[in-house]
């Protein structure tokens, strides 16, 4: 078996991004290096370097080995890509963001991200602070069906938080498996075809333990100054949450205004910071579906940047979760 190192890694919607954006010059920021499936495709598609960043130390140590190839054109930065325009030397080129947990991770049961094997709980991409372990054993009840419900999407998320309140009071919850199977208690047996019962409970509490909602908008605030006036953005995400994050992000910055829902008012439009490149999200086509499962979910959304000035983003605008946590570990 092929451990994570040596393992193929399908970066999903390479190939539009490299034909959408082409021609691929200058320097680029990988944010989210992971196995290093984007930044690879940049340099043998013609960037003159890509700065991968990357805050597991696992992806950073696997770079090391399989970057000798590209030299310097291939910088190595241990960071959050919350943090990229910290990250580069001058404006960019063009910006990647690959977004959610890297199959790399996923495959390793040390980790914690998968119910697939057992492993502690743990699902910290940074390896530091507190891990799912502390938040499932220690979180209030409300703040955990918060959790399950607005970053998961979970519509069972009271009846799971109150089975893991009942669970953690006889002994801690310590494992993937048993949080896996004190979820799939709660739920219907799925049928062929359908999803594990755990992996939207799993899926919010990844997202929680590691605030990416947050790093996201940091993330793409960044960009926008990180960026070159005609440098470009590609965003790929992999559930619908961070896709409406992305899409509200790049339409305000676009100049189009909008709601974060229909109850909202609608915002002022301003000075456009980016161009849309493609209006719609772009998903996988039945050749790469067939040879990448993965990306059936995934939608990749693209910018150009303008020469407007940066600048933050009204968060209310993105209708991000407001959920009452008190400080967990």
């Amino acid at each position: 078996m092929q451990d994570a190192a040596s393992s193929p890694h399908i970066p999903v919607l390479i190939a539009p991004i490299l034909a959408k954006l082409a021609p691929i010059r200058g320097i680029w920021l990988d944010g989210t290096l992971g196995a290093g499936g984007y930044a690879r495709a940049l340099l043998d598609a013609g960037a003159g370097q890509v700065i991968g960043v990357d805050r597991d130390p696992l992806a950073l140590k696997m770079a090391r080995d399989w970057g000798r190839e590209y030299g310097a054109r291939l910088r190595l930065v241990a960071g959050n890509f919350a943090e990229l325009d910290q990250h580069a030397d001058g404006l960019l080129d063009g910006v990647v963001l690959d977004l959610g947990v890297s199959s790399m991770q996923l495959d390793q049961p040390e980790r914690g991200f998968s119910f697939a094997k057992d492993g502690p709980l743990d699902m910290r991409m940074a390896q530091e602070g507190p891990s799912a372990r502390d938040l499932v054993n220690h979180a209030e009840e409300a703040a955990l069906a918060d959790i399950l419900y607005h970053y998961g999407e979970e519509r069972a998320s009271r009846r799971i938080a109150r089975a893991i309140i009942r669970a953690r009071e006889e002994a801690p919850i310590e494992t993937t498996l048993q949080l896996a199977e004190i979820i799939s208690a709660c739920l219907p047996r799925p049928k062929p075809g359908q999803s594990h019962p755990a992996t939207r409970s799993f899926q919010a509490l990844r997202i929680a333990v590691n605030a990416e909602f947050d790093a996201l908008v940091d993330g793409l605030e960044a960009a926008e100054r990180a960026l070159k006036p005609g440098g470009k953005l590609a965003v790929v995400s992999f559930h619908s949450l961070e896709d409406r994050i992305v899409k509200r992000f790049l339409s305000l910055r676009a100049g189009q205004g909008g709601r974060a829902n229909r109850y909202a008012p609608e915002t002022p439009e301003d000075a456009p910071r980016f161009r849309l490149i493609e209006k719609r999200g772009i998903t996988a086509n039945t050749q790469e579906l067939a040879a990448n499962p993965r990306a059936r979910s995934a939608r990749l959304r693209l910018a150009e940047r303008l020469d407007a000035p940066a600048g933050p983003v009204d968060r209310a605008a993105l209708g991000l979760p407001n959920i009452d946590m008190k400080p967990i570990g």
